[in-house]
């Protein structure tokens, strides 16, 4: 199994037969005045032969439609039931619904969804469309979590426990996003996103043998800059028991996982 980091949620999965795509977002900016502040770590016209996309949520910075015009139309896209609908009807006919405890099989590759804690709603007016997914890949040999955003509660780490717990495997790879917001919306922003301590906090528990940090070092926010988050995850990093674990890749850098991890 082989993990490349390209920027923000955008991570290249390719794990046994399959090549995956998660939440594509090449745009220049975020919005109309957050810069991109990093070049894609893989050109998005460089990218290889894609088995499926998949998308977790309808926010701006993992839902890009000037990118998913960019992609041949023939690859799959699983997201969320209301995202596919929503995606079909503006001309995106590939794209397919894969709801919280369902599975899809993707080129010999099993891909469960379940619930992350995060509202997924493009604006404020459209709540019916707030459903956010995560994701276990798996080919009965590795295995990678991608969990889109998400808050860190009791139950974050269920997917991986329930479908790896009688297994006698481990999962190989979490990816997880890494945020970073000023003391005065840190509790707030905890309802929906994983500070860099949460991160690790949620490694712990899904027993992962790596932890691959994303979500940091391609757009400025609002309310941070794009490298806070992993200027903090640095600092906790040494003192961390599994700092030989954690595998911060810079955009186009890969983690290669063999069998015998």
């Amino acid at each position: 199994m082989r993990i490349t980091y390209i920027g923000h949620a955008t991570l290249l999965i390719e794990i046994g037969g399959a090549r995956l795509l998660t939440d594509p977002n090449y745009d220049e900016t975020l919005g109309r005045f957050l810069p991109r502040v990093s070049a894609p770590g893989i050109a998005l016209d460089a990218l290889p032969k894609l088995d499926a996309v998949l998308l977790t949520h309808a926010h701006a910075d993992h839902l890009s439609f000037k990118t998913l015009e960019r992609l041949p139309r023939e690859v799959p896209i699983y997201a969320p039931p209301t995202v596919a609908e929503w995606l079909g009807r503006i001309g995106h006919h590939q794209a397919m619904p894969i709801a919280a405890g369902t599975q899809a099989r993707v080129a010999g590759v099993t891909i469960t969804a379940a619930a992350a804690t995060h509202v997924g709603s493009r604006y404020g007016v459209d709540r019916w469309r707030s459903e956010t997914n995560m994701y276990l890949v798996d080919d009965g040999v590795h295995s990678s979590f991608f969990a889109g955003d998400t808050a860190l509660t009791p139950n974050s780490h269920r997917l991986v426990a329930d479908a790896l717990g009688g297994t006698g495997r481990r999962l190989d790879v979490a990816l997880l996003p890494i945020g970073h917001a000023p003391r005065w919306k840190a509790a707030s922003f905890r309802r929906g996103h994983l500070t860099s301590d949460d991160a690790l906090e949620l490694f712990e528990r899904l027993g992962a043998h790596y932890f691959v940090p994303y979500h940091w070092g391609t757009f400025h926010h609002l309310t941070s800059r794009a490298h806070d988050a992993i200027e903090r995850l640095r600092v906790l990093v040494p003192a961390h028991a599994r700092r030989d674990d954690v595998r911060i890749l810079e955009p186009g850098e890969t983690l290669d996982v063999d069998p015998e991890s």
